[in-house]
């Protein structure tokens, strides 16, 4: 057992800082902007509370991040009272945003100067792997540092990778967006190319599913796609999000990525439409309208 923090309550934090507490045995004490977030995590799973992000970082062996984006994390870690400042030498900060690989760098070089270690480690898997403890996460960092926080990030993993250096776990995930963005609007197409030829839809999928054309999107996303239901999973907002950050990077790195911007502005239509909030299927919506 070790001392953990956990940072950010939300859909995939709050099951995560549990799976730390419940499968991982650690204590944990989490902070949450919102108190009463906190306080609801503290009443189902024990641990405790600190009502900012240092007081729930100090003395702490690890501590995990899971914000919203490259302000919020910094705002919790190098902003005031950011758990940073809090650390003690050779604790290990682990953040599990999505956020940009230069933010990661800026993250590995503030805790160094700490003494202390960091991977970026985004997730993969969303709400219903953060649930039941099987995320993929993708890390970046040294390899010792790693090595240490590998068995407490098991909590709630099924995979877990070093990808490189500090901010390559985030340039993973890009990798990982980019290809979820291409086969959900691919997806979208077939869905609506086979309503439209009057095919049954739970027919054709039960038979291209088992071959070349099968994927994680079809097996559990095809059904409530085709009856227009789009309140499954990762949030379009987050998606578009999540897809500036790839294609800030790659006109930074060079990588010409046609698809991913034309999918990027697909989603823009589909926030038009209504579905901030749905789910990444509803680019069939768009095609419905």
């Amino acid at each position: 057992m070790v001392k953990v923090a956990f940072i950010g309550l939300g859909v995939m934090g709050f099951p995560m800082a549990g799976h730390l507490k419940v499968k991982g045995g650690h204590e944990v004490k989490v902070f949450n902007r919102t108190t009463a977030k906190a306080e609801s995590w503290v009443e189902k799973f024990g641990g405790s509370l600190g009502l900012t992000p240092a007081e729930a970082a100090e003395g702490a062996d690890f501590v995990f991040t899971c914000v919203g984006n490259d302000d919020d994390l910094r705002s919790v870690t190098t902003g005031e009272n950011g758990v940073i400042a809090a650390m003690k030498p050779g604790a290990i900060l682990i953040d599990n945003t999505t956020a940009s690989a230069e933010v990661a760098r800026e993250l590995a070089e503030a805790t160094a100067a700490k003494g202390c270690g960091f991977i970026d480690a985004p997730v993969s898997g969303g709400q219903a792997g953060a649930e039941n403890g099987v995320l993929t996460v993708m890390c970046g960092g040294e390899p010792e540092t790693f090595e240490r926080a590998r068995p407490v990030i098991d909590a709630y993993a099924r995979m877990v990778g070093l990808m490189g250096p500090a901010g390559a776990g985030q340039l993973t995930k890009m990798v990982n967006q980019i290809c979820i963005a291409g086969l959900v609007q691919g997806l979208a197409e077939g869905v609506h190319f086979g309503k439209k030829a009057g095919l049954d839809i739970e027919k054709v999928i039960e038979v291209i599913s088992k071959g070349a054309a099968g994927s994680w999107q079809m097996e559990n996303r095809h059904k409530t796609m085709n009856q227009g239901k789009y309140d499954f999973g990762f949030a379009v907002d987050w998606m578009r999000k999540d897809l500036d950050i790839v294609l800030t990077e790659a006109r930074s790195n060079g990588a010409s990525l046609p698809v991913t911007a034309l999918v990027d502005q697909f989603y823009g239509e589909v926030q038009k439409l209504g579905g901030k909030r749905w789910d990444t299927s509803s680019l069939l919506a768009r095609l419905e309208k």
